[in-house]
């Protein structure tokens, strides 16, 4: 099929887009094209979660059953009504960063062959303070899903106590995550300290089925992650399309409905319906951000993030781990 672009008109903004007929998904029959018309009709849902972060390329531009790769710049060239982030890390290295702020926006990620969309925990205006901390119940061989519903209501338990406010997820793929709407008050190390100590708290309550041991092999449960509150991580976000066979949605759920949700319960065929059923889930989020400060006194977290010791070796070069010698030529790390 030839590479030819044609317009696309979305919210009064011209994308161009290829192959809307190739497959990306084999078993529903899904193609590009209803991934692309898939984000422009949830949009409303999507971008309040979306809007305004750095946003990680995954590209996957053969669909689910071709390679992937990573890549943060933003290509060149792209539309000119493209927001884009200038961001320096430590090491010295810069990439600009596509900042996705409307239905055309995720017109033109989607036609990359981004399935899936990965953003920052934090927003442009301040990119070193998230304005979520995050609890992601990732289970390993051997943990049933049964366990991760188990361990996400231990986990209510314990934000309930705490007073904040805390929204469900489907990841979309095996994991199930928490999100805590937070003032943007915070560095990324002292917000993972919080999250280290309410993980802590919620193992408590489910000793048995439940870790924070960072070690794979022989982990002892369901791997209670807080370490995704740190710089430059990023989840694919509420209502993403995950990369698997069946197009799941990362999708927003009600306390009530964690007990018995299955893992593909939602996907892209489904997702718009939902929506339309009960509504954004996570409508209002934002406004009722919290603040951790008080917290440091209740969890017994110091004030101050502990120093990390450096890694053995030389320094890594994140340029050939996800571009290789040619953007966009290396396979990078799957995403749970």
């Amino acid at each position: 099929m030839p590479d030819t672009a044609q317009p696309m008109i979305v919210a009064g903004r011209e994308v161009k887009v290829t192959n809307l007929e190739k497959v990306f998904f084999p078993k529903p029959g899904l193609t590009k094209g209803d991934l692309i018309r898939y984000y422009v009709d949830v949009a409303g849902a999507v971008l309040h979660h979306v809007a305004r972060r750095p946003m990680q390329m995954k590209r996957h531009p053969n669909g689910v059953d071709g390679e992937f790769f990573y890549q943060k710049r933003v290509p060149n060239p792209h539309p000119e009504w493209l927001e884009t982030v200038h961001i320096s890390y430590p090491s010295g290295n810069e990439a600009d960063f596509p900042v996705v702020t409307d239905p055309a926006g995720l017109a033109w990620i989607a036609n990359l062959g981004c399935i899936e969309l990965h953003t920052w925990h934090s927003r442009v205006a301040d990119i070193n303070r998230p304005d979520y901390l995050l609890i992601d119940l990732d289970p390993s061989e051997g943990n049933p899903w049964s366990h991760v519903r188990e361990i996400a209501m231990a986990a209510k338990r314990v934000m309930d106590d705490l007073h904040l406010p805390s929204y469900p997820k489907t990841s979309g793929v095996t994991g199930l995550h928490i999100l805590v709407p937070i003032v943007v008050e915070l560095e990324f190390p002292l917000v993972r300290e919080i999250a280290r100590a309410m993980a802590k708290e919620i193992v408590k309550l489910v000793p048995t089925i439940a870790t924070t041991q960072w070690k794979v092999a022989g982990r002892p449960g369901v791997f209670v992650d807080y370490g995704q509150n740190a710089f430059d991580r990023t989840i694919a976000s509420a209502y993403s399309i995950r990369p698997v066979e069946d197009a799941r949605a990362s999708a927003p759920l009600r306390w009530d409905e964690v007990p018995d949700v299955e893992p593909g319960d939602y996907t892209m065929r489904t997702m718009r319906d939902r929506i339309a059923a009960v509504g954004d889930l996570t409508a209002g989020m934002w406004e009722r951000a919290v603040s951790l400060d008080p917290l440091f006194d209740v969890l017994k977290v110091k004030r101050t993030a502990p120093k990390r010791r450096s890694r053995p070796g030389p320094p890594r070069d994140w340029r050939a781990e996800y571009f290789g010698r040619e953007a966009g030529k290396q396979r990078g790390p799957s995403h749970r």
